[in-house]
């Protein structure tokens, strides 16, 4: 099976191009990775907010974690 229309490689592969697979989708593939980071940090950071945010409001007086420091 070829994807990139190579039949032999008895060739001079200087004067093929592109020898990889789907040659063309760079850029599709550099904005699907790049929005798949961008969405993935968006998430976490919505993620830890909320964590966060329900640790606080279970120790809104800090008590606990006072007592958690004073013990070490």
């Amino acid at each position: 099976m070829s994807t990139n229309g190579m039949e032999s490689w008895a060739v001079d592969l200087a004067e093929v191009g592109a020898v990889y697979p789907f040659p063309g989708t760079e850029f599709i593939l550099f904005l699907a990775g790049l929005a798949f980071w961008i969405i993935w940090h968006v998430m976490q950071l919505r993620g830890e907010k909320t964590e966060v945010g329900e640790e606080m409001d279970a120790d809104q007086s800090g008590d606990k974690a006072r007592e958690a420091i004073g013990r070490y």
